[in-house]
């Protein structure tokens, strides 16, 4: 194993022991709110910075982008690799003790992903990708699956529930892909849903505004476990603009051609490429 992807390992495995330790006393936490259907938790934050604590023991010069704690740059050279970590993804999941949530922890190197980490400590499970190597949930391949049609394909999304200026867009979308699939699933944590598209439990996954640490170590997963991960215009602008379709690769461009019909200007806009 990668001797960073063995440390991410042993932070994300930390991280989720530490939160294994209070989900029967879940009501005994401190809880915040950091805006409209958006919670933070100590444990969120104790999650963090042990994350933050094993990672920079190993690698002292490296940047650090973190849910609760923001960015800080690495020194000198080593500015290059930066971590992208959500301790906690599905913490509204977790604060109502529904078995859905992950800490994800990714690594960017010049730009483009090199690690990824999703533990869902319940389970124990626990996915990795390295770049080039392919993707593993415990220690095991995994690929995505063949899936070529929405017939029997089952989808997983994420509702716009923080900023719900797309939600009719969103609801488009929607209903143009539950009309011939066998189902859409709302699980609560979408680093669990990535690393599901990876592991052949999903077969396509699409949500607006995401955030880099909810989605980075899920992506290169995918990528690594031979899907295709784009934004709605079907170009690469998904870590930046938060929109973002996964899939199998023959069942990717169906679901894009279904969803692009109700992109909304402000949302093509979001995708397009910068300058």
């Amino acid at each position: 194993m990668d001797p960073m992807l063995n440390i991410a390992v042993r932070a994300a495995r930390s991280a989720g022991d530490l939160i294994i330790r209070v989900v029967d006393r879940i009501d005994t936490l401190t809880i915040t709110s950091k805006g409209r259907n958006d919670f933070v938790s100590e444990i969120d934050q104790q999650a963090e910075q042990e994350i933050i604590r094993i990672l920079l023991k190993a690698f002292p010069d490296h940047g650090i982008l973190a849910e609760e704690s923001g960015k800080r740059a690495g020194s000198s050279h080593h500015d290059e690799y930066t971590w992208i970590i959500d301790p906690l993804d599905g913490t509204t999941n977790f604060l109502h003790g529904f078995p859905q949530f992950a800490v994800s922890i990714g690594l960017m190197h010049r730009g483009k992903l090199a690690i990824g980490v999703i533990y869902d400590p319940l389970k124990q499970e626990l996915f990795t990708a390295e770049r080039g190597s392919g993707a593993m949930l415990n220690n095991r391949r995994i690929r995505v699956t063949r899936q070529h049609a929405f017939t029997g394909a089952l989808l997983g999304t994420g509702f716009p529930f923080k900023d719900q200026r797309h939600l009719d867009a969103y609801l488009g979308m929607f209903r143009s892909l539950i009309v011939d699939t066998a189902g859409i699933r709302r699980a609560g944590s979408a680093a669990l849903d990535l690393a599901y598209i990876a592991a052949g439990r999903l077969d396509g996954f699409w949500e607006i505004g995401l955030r880099e640490w909810d989605m980075a170590a899920g992506i290169l997963l995918i990528q690594e476990a031979g899907g295709i991960v784009t934004d709605f215009l079907g170009g690469e602008s998904y870590l930046r603009s938060g929109n973002v379709l996964a899939a199998s690769p023959r069942l990717h461009q169906i679901m894009l051609d279904a969803i692009q019909p109700h992109l909304t200007e402000s949302l093509r806009e979001i995708d397009r490429p910068s300058a």
